[in-house]
């Protein structure tokens, strides 16, 4: 007869080796793995806008004559000029290499504004009894559009400030528009009238140098304080036609050396997208023993 003992056993092993078994049959519990990480490159375009205001002023006021047969007094000179200040309205697109090196293409508006000059001459001055002065009163207007490739060097960031320097080169449409000339003898008699019966507008040479701050907002948006000199060429007015003097110079006029010191508030906005936000799954339960 089997002893009690010996049916312990053979049970105890038959549940061990099916256990076993059924054991073998489960799926291995899943393995917690961590969430990729998503890598955004900057791409390093930007879109830029400004607004401003130049403090303008050329050197001469500059006349040639197209009629031959006229004799220009000899002592004529121009003896005061101004151009007032145009506010400016600029935008443009550029790219950033890295942190240190930025370059633009950028154009701009800038307003239209008033030319004025004073010529004044003795000789050949009809005032009745001789001796007395002659003067011719200029009045035009101004405006431009300019086109400039730019390149900066940022120096360094310091609690989101970023100064930078930097220039470019392109060119300046000026028209000259409105022009008049207004003769006088001494303060009072008028003694001629001209105008041009067109405007003129042609381009010129332009560059600047530029140096700014930069205010680091986020990484996406970026205010810019700067101030920069440009050169704007020497644009010229159309031939001015005298109205009731004969004869008539038949000149027309230009601004020498036109320069603006610029005073601009600027924005970037860089064409990047934002790092999306990767949520991890939860691990998994521990398994119960």
């Amino acid at each position: 007869m089997v002893s009690v003992k010996s049916l312990i056993s053979a049970g105890a092993a038959a549940f061990l080796l099916s256990t076993a078994a059924l054991a073998a049959d489960l799926p291995m519990p899943p393995v917690y793995q961590p969430p990729t990480p998503v890598v955004i490159e900057p791409s390093g375009w930007y879109l830029r806008g400004d607004v401003g205001i130049g403090i303008q002023t050329f050197n001469d006021f500059t006349y040639t004559m197209t009629n031959p047969a006229f004799v220009w007094p000899a002592d004529w000179s121009i003896v005061q000029h101004e151009i007032k200040d145009p506010t400016i309205l600029g935008f443009g697109i550029g790219y950033e290499v890295n942190n240190w090196l930025r370059f633009d293409v950028t154009g701009e508006y800038r307003t239209k504004v008033v030319v004025k000059a004073v010529g004044s001459y003795t000789a050949n001055c009809n005032t009745g009894g001789g001796g007395g002065t002659c003067f011719d009163y200029y009045d035009a207007d101004h405006s431009a559009a300019v086109f400039l490739a730019n390149a900066y060097v940022d120096l360094g960031t310091w609690w989101c400030l970023t100064p930078y320097i930097g220039g470019g080169v392109g060119a300046a449409y000026n028209t000259i528009s409105d022009i008049t000339d207004t003769g006088y003898i001494g303060t009072s008699s008028t003694t001629g009238f001209g105008l041009a019966f067109n405007d003129a507008s042609a381009w010129t040479f332009a560059w600047d140098v530029t140096a700014g701050l930069t205010y680091n907002v986020s990484n996406n948006f970026k205010v810019d304080f700067n101030w920069r000199y440009l050169s704007l060429g020497s644009p010229q007015s159309a031939v001015v036609a005298c109205q009731n003097t004969s004869p008539c110079a038949g000149a027309y006029y230009g601004l020498k050396d036109l320069t603006s010191q610029d005073f601009r508030i600027g924005f970037r906005w860089m064409l990047q997208p934002e790092t999306p936000v990767v949520v991890a799954p939860p691990p998994p339960l521990p398994m119960r023993g």
